[in-house]
C-alpha cells in the first residue's frame, strides 16, 4: 500500500498506518503548522556603508506539525488496546514516515516526519472511555509538502531525423523515387508521395510541477552512453559524470539526498568540473525542459536514456 492509501475524506491525517479523523476512534479539532510558511534561514547581509543590506539566499527550516485536542472514544472494555494503538502508530523515533494530510476539496499532501511527542491525558473520562486533549507532534526535516503521485518523464539521445533517401547510385541513376503511381487499368495506386525518412528524438525531458516551491528529482541515466549529462535548459545547470554505462546500467542521481549511485556503490566522484551540485537537481514550479546528452562525436544508442521522477512541491 502507498502513502496516505487510507486517507480518503476531508479531516483525514495519516501517519504510517496511524489513521486520525473521521470513521476512526481518533477526532482531532486543531492542526497547527502545516498551512503555515516554513521558518526562513537568510544569507543577507547588511551593507557596511548604506542603508539596508544585500539580499541572501533563503532556505527554509524544519517544519513542525502539531495535532491538537484530539479526542479518544472506545468502549470501555477496549480503550486500553486503542489508546495503545495510538501510542504505537505514534512511535517512530529513528525513521521519518509519510505524514499525510487533507484538509479540504484540494486533497492531501505529505511530507515525512517523525513523531517527537505524543500524549495522551488520564482523567475521570479515561475510566468510561472518552480520553480529551491527547495530541501529537511532528517534526519534517524536509518543510515542502508534496502531492502524492510521483511523475516522472524521460528521454533518448538526440538524434538527427533519416531525412529523404536521393538513391545516388550512380551506376543505376535512379535518383529520388516520388512514388507517382497513376490508375492503370482500373487499379488504384498503393503508394503515395515522398517518403521522408523516419524522425528523430530532441533528447527534451519537460518537466511539469503544479506547486510553488522547486521539487527535488531523481535523474536516472540508462545505458550504453558515454559521459552522460543533463543541462536545465532555464539555468543552464548540468549533470555530467565522467562515467562509461554499459547496457541496462543506471547511474542514479538524487537531488534530495545529494547521492550518485551505481548499483548501490557511491559514483559521486565520476561529476565533472562542469557539474552542478546534486541538491540543486530540482523540477522547479511550472514547466522546465532538460536536454540529455552523451560524449560529444559518439554514434547514440537508441537503448540510452535518461528520466527524470518528481513530485509537485508546495510550500
Amino acid at each position: 500500500m502507498g502513502a496516505g492509501d487510507r486517507v480518503l475524506a476531508p479531516g483525514h491525517i495519516q501517519f504510517g498506518e496511524l489513521l486520525l479523523g473521521p470513521g476512526t476512534p481518533y477526532r482531532w479539532r486543531k492542526l497547527s503548522g502545516w498551512s503555515d510558511s516554513p521558518a526562513w534561514d537568510s544569507g543577507t547581509t547588511n551593507r557596511p556603508a548604506g542603508h539596508g543590506a544585500y539580499p541572501g539566499a533563503l532556505w527554509a527550516q524544519p517544519r513542525t506539525v502539531t495535532v491538537d485536542d484530539i479526542v479518544i472514544r472506545a468502549p470501555a472494555a477496549r480503550i486500553g488496546a486503542v489508546v495503545g494503538a495510538f501510542e504505537a502508530g505514534a512511535a517512530s523515533i529513528d525513521d521519518e514516515l509519510p505524514l499525510v494530510v487533507c484538509v479540504d476539496e484540494r486533497g492531501p499532501l505529505l511530507v515525512w516526519a517523525r513523531c517527537l511527542r505524543w500524549s495522551v491525558p488520564i482523567s475521570r473520562g479515561y475510566r468510561v472511555g472518552t480520553i480529551t486533549g491527547a495530541a501529537l507532534q511532528f517534526e519534517a526535516t524536509d518543510p515542502r509538502r508534496y502531492g502524492l503521485t510521483e511523475r516522472h518523464a524521460d528521454t533518448g539521445l538526440p538524434i538527427d531525423e533519416q531525412g529523404l533517401d536521393w538513391h545516388l547510385d550512380a551506376a543505376a541513376e535512379r535518383g529520388l523515387d516520388w512514388h507517382l503511381a497513376t490508375l492503370l487499368g482500373g487499379v488504384p495506386p498503393t503508394e503515395d508521395g515522398i517518403t521522408f525518412g523516419s524522425g528523430g528524438s530532441a533528447g527534451i525531458i519537460t518537466t511539469t510541477n503544479a506547486g510553488r516551491a522547486p521539487a527535488p528529482a531523481v535523474l536516472v541515466f540508462t545505458g550504453p552512453v558515454e559521459l552522460p549529462s543533463l543541462v536545465d535548459l532555464r539555468t543552464g545547470r548540468r549533470w555530467e559524470y565522467d562515467i562509461t554505462l554499459g547496457a541496462g546500467e543506471q547511474l542514479v542521481v538524487d537531488g534530495a539526498a545529494g547521492t550518485v549511485t551505481l548499483s548501490g556503490s557511491s559514483r559521486i566522484h565520476t561529476a565533472t568540473d562542469r557539474s552542478a551540485p546534486e541538491q540543486f537537481l530540482v523540477a522547479p514550479p511550472g514547466v522546465c525542459d532538460f536536454a540529455f546528452a552523451g560524449a560529444p562525436g559518439t554514434v547514440p544508442h537508441h537503448a540510452a536514456r535518461a528520466e527524470l521522477r518528481w513530485r509537485d512541491a508546495h510550500w
